[in-house]
This record gives structure tokens, sequence and C-alpha cells, in this order.
């Protein structure tokens, strides 16, 4: 468990970008049943979260179409929501970080640790953006 100081500004960013927190197994299943698209964006404290996953998330809020819920849960914080989170992620194995897009509960794009290193947040929100375009 990392400590709350050092994890909160890396929360705080994708909050402050309208991003939910999800802290619980029940907070998790509430954001997936919802209707219309659902992105959650596991954090992490590692490096390819800071420097290309969560300003690549928040850049894809720029595109035309955009889901209907943003969301978050942070791996090695949040163990309850996070697990419950990549329960909904399967067939993926357990990734952080990594992002997720949900239409009406279905999965329907992934982008896996691998899909995010080594990748810019310009490349990562394009990705995403064609993602929106096509479901959202």
């Amino acid at each position: 468990m990392y400590p709350e100081e050092l994890v909160k500004p890396m929360r705080d960013e994708l909050i402050d970008a309208g991003f939910n927190a999800l802290y619980t197994a029940e907070d998790v299943d509430s954001a997936l049943t919802n209707e219309g698209t659902t992105l959650v964006m596991v954090n992490s404290v590692c490096g390819c979260a800071a420097g290309t996953a969560r300003p690549g998330a928040i850049a894809s809020l720029g595109a035309d179409k955009k889901p209907t819920h943003l969301t978050t849960v942070f791996a090695g914080v949040e163990k309850e929501s996070t697990a419950k989170a990549r329960e909904y992620m399967i067939p993926f194995p357990p990734s952080s970080p990594a992002i997720a897009l949900f239409k009406d509960g279905q999965l329907v794009h992934m982008l896996e640790r691998h899909h995010i290193e080594g990748r810019s947040a310009q490349a990562i929100a394009q990705n995403l953006a064609a993602a929106y375009d096509e479901f959202c």
C-alpha cells in the first residue's frame, strides 16, 4: 500500500480533469452498470502512468466525442475497487496502468500497459479518441 500523500496528487490529476474516483467494489458495479460509455483509468504510481497514461487520457477528452462517464481506480492503493474493475476487464490480464472503455457495461476497447509503455501521451489520446469516435 502506498502512502496517501504520495498518491493523492496522482489521483487528483484525474479528479481535477473530471474523473470520479471509485473506492469500493460497489462503486465499480454502480459505475459500470450505467447506460452510455464509461472510461476506466487504472491509475498507477509508475512512470508510464505519470508520463503518458494520465496525460493521454486527459488529452483524449478534447475529442469531438467523449465518454459519458469518467472513472478511475488506483492499483496498489484501492485494492477492492481495482480488483472489481479488473473483473469487468476479463479476458485481459491485470495491468496497470490500463485504460478501458465500456459501452452499456460491456468492454469495447482496452489499452493495457504494453500499449502504453513507450508511447506518447498524444498517441494514447489519439487511440482513445478513435475509440470514442466508434463507440460514444
